[in-house]
């Protein structure tokens, strides 16, 4: 963070200091919420949840070198006290934000903003220094934490917002007030929660309506419910996708031998050859998403392909590919699931594994509502579709429902098994698997199906296969 100090802070955030014997005293380093992450200079903040209250932890974050506090209670040590933690977070932001003069680009969507998210940021920081949100850490604690971790050197700041109902988005501009902001898409990811796409759409286009006069929309244009919200803007909009009418688009779109997208972009300034590093052709929507950041911030075309040429992926569990010494194909994407990237992960598959043996281990896609059946039903249909050499549906009743689409929809589902947990899709995969088969693993994050990629990966796994 900047160097705030303490009596700085409680004046921003209206808090009473406790305990502090000088309010001179700067924080140096970054503000954290979790004990293990403090380092001399920081600032910690005590949250209080449903299983430990930060609080707790304040003497012995003092001690590792945090100077204060960030509490609603007195703790015995350097404290700032507020009435609300998380609201004097968010003010703290605001308040760094505002003094850095950074370019702050925000994006959201209903799938592809952390793989978005991290292509705009590997494009940006090769232009002037970057500090983007890491991992999924997009809601109102995830990214007042990314802004605060910004430096007087930071020219670019990119910030991932999540929602899961009307107004949250709109909060969040409030705390980072974004001069660019991109809509990837409105797909059907928490609809039993909004309600129906229209109502995710109402959501994300809060990020526009954000934006000032003199900024940036940047607005898919193969996405009707996007492209719409064009209207709730002052802004400048700005298109990309791989329609004729876009601003930043892609043509002779393909994929290499290895699933790999590759491309020809381009942008009002000029076009270059891409040739992506990521797998999957979904991968070239989100390249076109940062291609248009990029060029709205001045870099040419052949500086944007170059950079997403070389831009590889910073979040785990996201299409991670992992060869074994025995040619057997782990692709990790098991960090979460909706049917729009349940759908392109398989096609994903699909190519990667020409003339091999390829296996799409699946769980639930959580928070559909009403859609819960259709959806689960649907992907299995598609792996059939697209010759997926067998289904694994891992859990309960919504892992029938993509074992029930696969075996009806043709007598391919022979191919498809249904199996209780992960411990179970492992022992079948290792009694199964064979040298050169791919494997996809997907599921939404609370299925914790990430468990069979690492078992499939731990030292020695291959050995069980190449033995037989």
């Amino acid at each position: 963070m900047i160097a705030l100090s303490l009596a700085e802070i409680a004046a921003v955030v209206g808090g009473q200091t406790y305990d502090i014997p000088d309010p001179a005293v700067q924080v140096t380093g970054p503000v954290v919420r979790d004990s293990r992450e403090v380092e001399s200079g920081s600032l910690f903040v005590a949250f209080v949840g449903e299983r430990v209250d930060g609080h707790d932890y304040a003497r012995a974050v003092v001690d590792a070198g945090a100077v204060a506090v960030l509490a609603s209670r007195p703790v015995g040590v350097p404290a700032i006290v507020v009435e609300d933690v998380q609201a004097a977070l968010g003010a703290l932001a605001r308040h760094v934000v505002e003094r850095l003069g950074a370019t702050l680009v925000a994006l959201t969507g209903s799938a592809g903003k952390t793989s978005t998210k991290d292509l705009i940021a590997q494009v940006l920081r090769s232009k002037a220094p970057t500090v983007f949100t890491p991992g999924s850490l997009n809601n109102e604690i995830g990214l007042p934490l990314t802004a605060l971790s910004a430096t007087e050197e930071t020219r670019f700041l990119v910030l991932e917002m999540g929602a899961r109902g009307i107004g949250h988005i709109r909060y969040l501009t409030e705390l980072t007030p974004p001069r660019i902001g991109l809509v990837l898409n409105v797909g059907t990811a928490h609809i039993g929660e909004f309600g129906g796409r229209e109502q995710i759409a109402q959501a994300k286009g809060e990020l526009v309506e954000s934006l000032p006069e003199d900024g940036a929309a940047i607005l898919n244009a193969d996405d009707p419910l996007v492209r719409a919200m064009a209207s709730r803007t002052k802004a400048r909009v700005i298109l990309f996708g791989e329609s004729g009418e876009a601003d930043v688009r892609a043509e002779n779109v393909r994929l290499t031998d290895g699933g790999q997208p590759a491309f020809r972009l381009h942008t009002p300034s000029g076009c270059s050859d891409v040739t992506m590093r990521l797998y999957g052709e979904h991968h070239v929507s989100n390249a076109l998403a940062a291609a248009a950041v990029a060029h709205e911030l001045g870099m040419s075309a052949d500086e944007i392909a170059r950079a997403l040429s070389e831009a590889g992926s910073l979040s785990r569990w996201r299409m991670e590919v992992t060869e074994r010494p025995d040619g057997v194909t782990v692709v990790n994407d098991a960090y979460n699931a909706n049917p729009e990237s349940m759908r392109a992960a398989l096609r994903a598959l699909a190519a990667m594994g020409k003339g091999r043996r390829t296996w799409a281990v699946l769980g639930q896609m959580a928070e559909l509502g009403d859609e819960a059946l259709a959806e689960h039903d649907a992907v299995g249909r598609l792996a059939v579709r697209l010759n997926v050499s067998k289904l694994v549906a891992v859990g309960g009743r919504e892992a029938s429902w993509l074992q029930l689409g696969a075996y009806n929809e043709g007598s391919w589902g022979e191919e498809s098994v249904h199996v209780s947990d992960a411990q179970a899709a492992v022992d079948l995969l290792r009694s199964e698997l064979r040298p050169g088969d791919v494997v996809l693993v997907k599921a939404s994050r609370s299925v914790g199906l990430e468990r069979v990629a690492l078992a499939l990966l731990e030292p020695g796994a291959e050995g069980e296969v190449s033995a037989r």
